[in-house]
């Protein structure tokens, strides 16, 4: 059983699955390497003069698998309801998790399929967004969306920190107190 599983591991996912894992939470992302980040190339990001997206895709996964994360390269099919948390039935297997972060870019078909309130998007060229509150989560308890699929705008700093905001609010709710993570020199 996985504390929180990640769909997408783009800017969105990846950032989620950084913070999941370095708090200590077994970490589970699924990812089927379609993301649009990976066509993109990045000058805009806090800290980075460019990078090619596929690039920095790379290097966010690389950061959450050095802190634990586990990376499976499939796509996720449904979410169900279990007793301890979701079964994420996806083309290659089952996934148990306590949690799960969707940061599914532009796609919404596995959340409307699972039971995830929809509404229309409002970012040029997203047509559909997953319906959260405030702490990214949906209407069903234990499941949230970040990134682009929760109506942030699409660009890759803003997903990244979304994402990293999402997975603070699913920690501090695990752990019943506010969760923060500072490293110091």
């Amino acid at each position: 059983m996985y504390d929180i599983a990640v769909i997408g591991s783009g800017p969105a996912g990846a950032s989620a699955a950084i913070f999941a894992a370095k708090s200590g939470k077994k970490t589970l992302v699924i990812d089927n390497d379609q993301g649009v980040t990976r066509r993109a190339w990045v000058k805009n990001h806090y800290g980075v003069e460019d990078i090619k997206g596929p690039d920095l895709v790379e290097v966010g996964n690389k950061q959450a698998a050095a802190f634990g994360a586990e990376y499976v390269r499939d796509k996720a099919v449904e979410i169900a309801k279990s007793e301890e948390g979701f079964i994420i039935h996806s083309e290659n297997g089952s996934y148990p998790a306590k949690h799960v972060i969707l940061a599914t870019g532009f796609l919404t078909d596995l959340a409307e399929k699972s039971g995830i309130k929809t509404v229309p998007g409002t970012e040029p060229r997203v047509k559909t967004i997953i319906q959260v509150d405030s702490s990214g989560k949906t209407n069903i308890d234990g499941i949230w969306a970040a990134g682009t699929c929760a109506g942030v705008s699409v660009h890759t700093i803003i997903t990244a920190g979304d994402g990293a905001k999402v997975a603070i609010n699913v920690i501090s709710e695990m752990n019943g107190e506010r969760y923060v993570d500072h490293d110091v020199l």
